[in-house]
């Protein structure tokens, strides 16, 4: 067994491009609009309406944006200790300036990169569009 991909659904499909391809820097792969029985079937929704976007990392690693025009829901706040998938992590060459550029995209760390006991990663956490929480390590 092997991870596929993280989905992510978004309010806002230009949003969330311009964090994950323009900030982070990771490649559109496929656009593609989505609707049909087996789209309802495996969604359990009826009638879906689905833009997505499959972005792609440097080794490989996806992640595919979802922007539901036919069921939109409203972004609420979450918490790391919500119930349901907390967040996801990245690693980055460059903690630093990988911080810089979200922060000159308007998005800002939990805190100040933190060292790991052994000394082996930095990392932090921000928070995304729609408040989806990412971590994001440099290995030391």
């Amino acid at each position: 067994m092997r991870l596929r991909h993280v989905g992510i659904t978004v309010s806002s499909l230009d949003t969330a491009l311009e964090f994950y391809r323009d900030v982070l820097g990771l490649e559109v792969l496929r656009e593609m609009d989505e609707s049909g029985e087996h789209i309802d079937n495996f969604s359990a929704l009826k009638g879906v309406d689905v833009r997505t976007v499959k972005l792609q990392d440097s080794d490989g690693g996806i992640i595919e944006l979802l922007f539901y025009r036919s069921h939109p829901r409203l972004t609420g706040t979450r918490d790391i200790a919500d119930v349901g998938c907390s967040h996801f992590a990245i690693t980055v060459d460059d903690l630093d300036d990988t911080l810089e550029r979200i922060s000159a995209a308007g998005y800002e760390a939990n805190c100040e990169p933190q060292y790991s006991p052994d000394g082996n990663v930095k990392l932090t956490f921000c928070k995304g569009p729609d408040g989806v929480l990412i971590e994001m390590v440099e290995e030391l």
